[in-house]
């Protein structure tokens, strides 16, 4: 047998081996998204519930939190909204969110398994009205929901999982035929099996919080306007097929194809009476904008 014939035929047991391990590991952690979406889950809702709030507690000890009441009471003030729209089954086992403020200039925001909510100071200077920061908050509670980080956590399992395969394997061929099998694995996995999923749970997370914010009474259009103040404040940033997230175009003609549905979800919140009354703190960074 020739030395090319005997290294296919180790790729032929590689790719049997995690194809194997592969159907089982989707066969035991397959759930469903509330969008309907099928998801790899392998990790138990109560495990990841204790990581975010470890992950949540190291934050609070590492970080500076805001003492500033009026900005603690308005971020609350928008959190509460949008979380009292969250489906009973998807609330934490005892209904608690906890929302503080880090003292950061960066842009940003997250939520966590277990009921966290995290918001940096900074990205009150992008999210300049409720409205805009109730689209932040939709979004992030969204990847919570919708189990976006167990999906992740899971792919890596599977992901290392074939690598261990595979590399066991290259172990035992012929060192000239070692990167050919390890490097063909490597890329799929790269741009295969990770890469596409970041982009479709930011694509996710922006639709069902854009519904979670117009359920909550938000003027749903602000989200629109926030990624085009996210755009404005990032600059020129990576190609889209350079990144795990979507631009902020694209983001921006997915919202707006959204918006019909969810000016519906605004207008039937609007009439049953929700009209969050959520006052930015006075202070010259926030520019409070009339909702319609």
């Amino acid at each position: 047998m020739s030395a090319g014939s005997l290294a296919w035929g180790y790729i032929s047991w590689v790719r049997f081996g995690i194809l194997t391990l592969a159907l089982a590991l989707l066969a035991a952690g397959c759930s469903t998204t509330m969008t309907g979406r099928r998801q790899l889950t392998l990790i138990g809702e109560d495990k990841m519930d204790a990581m975010g709030i470890a992950a949540f507690a190291s934050l609070k000890s590492e970080g500076k939190l805001s003492k500033d009441p009026g900005v603690n009471e308005y971020v609350i003030c928008v959190a509460r909204a949008i979380l009292e729209v969250v489906p009973a089954e998807y609330q934490p086992d005892d209904g608690r969110w906890e929302v503080l403020v880090f003292e950061d200039n960066t842009p940003n925001a997250f939520a966590l398994p277990g009921g966290k909510i995290g918001v940096h100071s900074g990205m009150l200077e992008v999210a300049t009205t409720p409205g805009q920061l109730a689209a932040v908050l939709g979004h992030e509670v969204s990847h919570v929901l919708l189990r976006h980080g167990n999906e992740r956590m899971s792919q890596s399992i599977l992901a290392d999982a074939a690598v261990s395969t595979a590399g066991a394997a290259a172990g035992a061929a012929a060192p000239a035929y070692r990167d050919m099998i390890v490097g063909g694995l490597g890329v799929g996995a790269q741009f295969g099996v990770l890469l596409p999923f970041s982009r479709k749970h930011e694509n996710e997370a922006d639709v069902v919080g854009q519904m979670f914010m117009a359920q909550a009474g938000f003027y749903p259009a602000e989200a629109i306007v926030l990624w085009q103040h996210m755009a404005q404040a990032g600059g020129e940033g990576p190609k889209q097929w350079q990144s795990t997230h979507p631009s902020d175009q694209t983001r921006i003609e997915r919202l707006h194809a959204n918006l019909p549905a969810a000016m519906r979800e605004f207008e039937a919140a609007r009439a049953a009476g929700k009209d969050p009354s959520c006052e930015p703190p006075p202070d010259e960074w926030i520019n409070p904008e009339a909702l319609p």
